[in-house]
């Protein structure tokens, strides 16, 4: 996910009561896996979601639920409590929480810690799409935005409550990526190999209109291209990311431009030339209408309606071949569904670009939409199979062979 800590540091994880407090448990489990101290307070409401015992079996630390407790304040103490910690971090935050948070209050350990606390906070909010829009929240988010705390999402996607909206709580981790580059920055601790580097970033599908209501796509969910973009940036990198539509929150660090079609994906990223690297992680579509309809076709009509189909520009055989300000390193993405080894090194060849990472998007696999990725990386000398990998692992396992490029070494 990122470079090791050069000294060990520790999160404050504040959980509040919400459905989303089971993703605490394998946001915890990342934190620990990169060498993170966690120790964890929980709301009465968290606890109704999941067990202090499963939190602490985790975290390997003691968990604090109860402000009055005695044993607690003798040998941590509230004030203690919140200054031990190089960071603390809400996830859920939901919209009690944060109201909480805005106004001061202090009637629990939770928000006692959080109002004695001198430390950076961050926040993942977790709620109904009705309460994520409401003004209250939207005046509380700001009024801690403007104190400092630093929001991770929340997301667009399906709720429990059986809505659809904004108020999803961030993956696990993306939400430990957004963690640790924030104690990467605090302490100066991160190498920046990519400083003084700049990279464009393709992520998500694109949407070609066949009238102003539908369009053609495909299931890319952008995980992977946002990942990347934002190791690269933890990197040192100056990145644009060109994104289509997607659910994802910008990554943080990142210039993101959003476009909808191939022709304004192509054009945003010859925008961004020159650069020195660029990454077309993007599932662009292949073909568009070639008249696209003015009005919304209609199925009452008695006759099927004719689609002419047109090709769309290819944005990585153009990169790959840009002349002067073709990028020093181009990095295409190969989504097959069979011989993916060949496919692939027949597009690096046909691309002209300089390495691929092909992967198996056939059904069952679960990449599309997905949070983890098998690769297959190939260049000129062949190909490498890399483990089964969350897409953030292959973010940054991509950024240090960039790295490695650039300083003429081998990984």
């Amino acid at each position: 996910m990122s470079e090791t800590l050069s000294e060990p540091k520790r999160v404050l994880l504040i959980i509040s009561g919400g459905i989303a407090a089971y993703k605490s448990l394998e946001l915890i489990r990342t934190l620990r896996r990169e060498g993170v101290a966690v120790r964890c307070v929980m709301t009465k409401a968290a606890e109704e979601f999941v067990t202090p015992l499963s939190v602490a079996a985790l975290s390997e630390d003691k968990v604090y639920t109860d402000l009055f407790s005695l044993t607690d304040e003798a040998e941590m103490g509230h004030i203690q409590l919140s200054r031990s910690a190089d960071l603390l971090a809400v996830a859920p935050a939901t919209a009690d929480i944060l109201a909480r948070m805005a106004h001061g209050n202090a009637n629990d350990i939770a928000t006692t810690v959080l109002l004695a606390t001198d430390k950076p906070v961050m926040a993942a909010p977790a709620m109904n799409v009705r309460m994520w829009d409401h003004p209250a929240t939207q005046a509380n988010i700001a009024t801690l935005k403007q104190r400092g705390v630093e929001m991770i999402g929340p997301v667009e996607g399906d709720m429990a409550c059986g809505e659809f909206g904004y108020g999803r709580m961030s993956e696990p981790a993306e939400i430990a990526s957004a963690i640790l580059s924030r104690l990467h920055a605090a302490t100066g601790a991160q190498a920046k190999p990519l400083a003084g580097r700049s990279a464009i970033v393709t992520s998500g599908p694109t949407h070609e209109p066949i009238d102003p209501v539908r369009y053609i796509a495909n299931r890319s969910s952008g995980r992977q291209g946002h990942a990347i973009a934002e190791a690269l940036a933890q990197a040192g990198a100056a990145v644009t990311l060109v994104s289509g539509p997607t659910r994802l929150a910008d990554p943080a660090g990142v210039e993101t431009v959003h476009v909808e079609t191939a022709q304004q994906m192509l054009d945003a990223c010859l925008t961004a030339l020159p650069a020195d690297i660029a990454v077309c992680a993007a599932a662009v579509a292949d073909w568009r209408v070639s008249g696209k309809a003015d009005q919304k076709l209609k199925k009452d009509s008695g006759s099927l309606p004719s689609l002419a189909l047109t090709e769309n520009p290819d944005i990585l055989a153009t990169l790959s071949k840009t002349g002067s300000t073709r990028p020093a390193l181009v990095v295409g993405f190969a989504a097959e569904t069979e011989a993916v080894l060949e496919h692939a090194m027949a597009k690096r060849k046909r691309k002209g670009c300089d390495w691929i990472l092909a992967n198996d998007v056939s059904e069952g696999t679960g990449t599309f939409g997905g949070d983890r990725n098998r690769i297959h990386f190939i260049d000129e000398n062949g190909h490498q199979d890399w483990p089964d990998s969350t897409k953030v692992e292959v973010a940054t396992t991509l950024t240090e062979k960039i790295a490695a490029h650039f300083a003429g070494t081998t990984t």
